[in-house]
């Protein structure tokens, strides 16, 4: 059976004692046309190795434009971090698909569609609970959606990816250096609307400001 999680705190979802060590607030933005750009030369920056994590293959950068040139906002939802000088540090790619295109466990759901997630985190980024966060937020952005299973494949090796479908409690499947890993969600409330609705809020309002400054201290300094 899969495991059954609402998005928010995870240490309270699977009964661990959380810790009393303050953490960086993790602001997680929906991003759109505007940011595609920024996408891009997101997953450019990405080493080799990176890409293998990610991809599954080492991408090449003609094979990286074409992916982040087809992401259709309209039908994906891709969610951002950004860094205090408005740079993207993580792009965490929801895709949505009839349940029969997805291996292994989507017969368990009663929907027409399960959605894969999949993420990546710049080098300067890391140890900050970023890919978890992404990942909680596209959570409850499928719970909202009535979609009631999460999907991941990604390399064993993945240590990250593990790492989150371990904490999230999510079903994992093993098979020749790859994994499927499964996640069952509830179905939505006024609660989990109203989460995804302040969390987007927030978020926007702090990528405005970062966007902003980031648009005044560019034209002061060529004004100079």
């Amino acid at each position: 059976m899969f495991s059954t999680i609402l998005p928010g705190n995870l240490n309270r979802w699977l009964g661990k004692p959380s810790s009393n060590k303050p953490k960086r607030t993790v602001l997680v933005k929906q991003l759109e046309e505007r940011d595609r750009r920024r996408m891009l030369k997101h997953f450019l920056a990405l080493d080799d190795s990176d890409r293998l994590l990610r991809f599954g293959t080492v991408l090449p950068d003609e094979q990286i434009e074409a992916y982040v040139g087809r992401i259709d906002f309209s039908h994906d939802t891709v969610y951002g971090v950004y860094n205090r000088v408005f740079k993207l540090v993580a792009v965490g790619h929801l895709a949505f698909a009839p349940k029969d295109k997805i291996p292994a466990g989507p017969s368990s759901t009663t929907k027409d569609r399960i959605a894969e997630f999949g993420v990546s985190v710049s080098a300067s980024a890391r140890g900050l609970g970023i890919g978890s966060k992404l990942f909680e937020r596209a959570a409850i952005h499928c719970r909202n959606s009535d979609v009631d299973t999460l999907y991941m494949h990604y390399l064993s090796s993945n240590q990250t990816m593990m790492h989150i479908a371990k904490k999230a409690g999510m079903k994992i499947v093993r098979d020749r250096g790859e994994a499927d890993a499964y996640l069952r969600l509830l179905p939505p409330n006024p609660a989990s609307m109203l989460q995804e609705a302040i969390e987007e809020q927030v978020a926007t309002i702090d990528y405005n400001f970062k966007a902003n400054k980031r648009f005044a201290e560019k034209f002061f300094g060529t004004r100079r």
